[in-house]
């Protein structure tokens, strides 16, 4: 659909489906459900080497048969993980999603983590985001290294695969090296949707080069747009169309107040900035007038948003802001595709290897 403000673009929204301490992949499908129900182009589900819990990528293949059209997006972790794995692992989840899945980059950055592995001491957060940036682009060369038709699946003869159709890949970075060809067939949607926080500045460039989807935490729309900028041009200037990264503000979010006015400070005067991160608090409607107020003002495509209490302020974020923002027409009421780059109004990359390509 097209925007009623005359950007051609639709409004994007996400949301987090994080639930401290919760361990039954239950009630992550039920949360799932709920933003699906309201349209919700993804959810995210983070996952570090810090903290105990279940692996977000496996919760997530849970989820994906439970679940339609709504787009599945793990956090992932480039530092101490294995490029090889980690691009199967992300692949697999699209195959098992028919072609819903994301993958949101991150990096390990404590000695803690670290010694969880054994291997190395931590690096420098730039290094780690160059490293992270380089296993970005080995993956994508990973996803390409089986043309889209290279299962033949040939009963008279035997034959799986062609294997004119499966390509080494050679990738050699800073800290490893990959040869390929993947053990896991080129995803549906060709790369999985990948996704960076790019609020500091040594994730940008990264993001600029690799993401499909930027998050910036910010408590204003000029912050914002101004860091949208910075990533639109760093596109432009590795060679991508810059329409090709779509921006959106990640916010933590209470909507406790239920539909009264928001607390002064929050709601109505905009977001502030906590130890956390980004908080707006106040009602679901306040909260659609500052999705509308900020995406009419051009700041960014859409909004990432967190909820404080999962389970309540997700039902309230759909049954009240979104269904608002639905009733206003600014945010869409059905889902035009199957897959999350559809969602997104992303296409299918062209595989790099196919007829001959190097």
């Amino acid at each position: 659909m097209t925007s009623p403000y005359g950007r051609g673009r639709p409004l994007h929204l996400a949301a987090a489906v994080d639930q401290p301490g919760v361990h039954d992949a239950g009630a992550h499908v039920e949360l799932t459900r709920l933003a699906e129900r309201g349209g919700l182009d993804f959810v995210t589900l983070d996952d570090a080497f810090a903290r105990p819990g279940p692996d977000a990528s496996a919760v997530l293949a849970r989820v994906a048969p439970a679940t339609h059209r709504i787009g599945l997006v793990p956090t992932l972790t480039t530092t101490h993980t294995e490029p090889f794995h980690l691009q199967a692992t992300v692949a697999t989840l699209d195959w098992v999603s028919r072609g819903r899945a994301g993958w949101r980059i991150d990096v390990s950055t404590s000695e803690g983590e670290a010694r969880l592995f054994g291997r190395r001491y931590s690096a420098p957060l730039d290094a780690l985001w160059r490293e992270a940036g380089e296993v970005a682009d080995a993956a994508a060369r990973l996803w390409d290294s089986w043309e889209d038709d290279a299962e033949i699946r040939d009963v008279a003869t035997g034959r799986f695969v062609d294997r004119d159709k499966l390509h080494a890949v050679g990738f050699t970075g800073e800290a490893f090296s990959v040869r390929g060809p993947s053990v896991v067939p080129r995803p549906p949607q060709g790369h999985p949707v990948r996704v960076v926080d790019a609020t500091e500045g040594p994730a940008r460039s990264t993001a600029a080069r690799h993401a499909d989807v930027a998050l910036v935490r910010s408590v204003s729309p000029g912050q914002v747009r101004a860091v949208r900028d910075l990533l639109r041009a760093g596109a432009a200037g590795a060679g991508r169309d810059p329409d090709s990264l779509l921006v959106l503000v990640s916010l933590l979010i209470d909507l406790g107040d239920g539909e009264h006015a928001a607390e002064p400070g929050h709601g109505g005067g905009g977001p502030r900035q906590t130890a956390q991160g980004p908080l707006y608090r106040g009602g679901p409607v306040d909260l659609a007038d500052l999705i509308a107020s900020w995406y009419k003002d051009g700041a960014a495509d859409g909004f990432h948003l967190v909820p404080v209490e999962p389970r309540r302020d997700l039902e309230r974020l759909v049954n009240g802001t979104v269904a608002l923002l639905q009733h206003r027409g600014l945010f869409r009421t059905f889902y035009p595709g199957s897959t999350l780059r559809e969602h997104l109004g992303l296409a299918r990359p062209a595989n790099r290897y196919a007829g001959g390509a190097a």
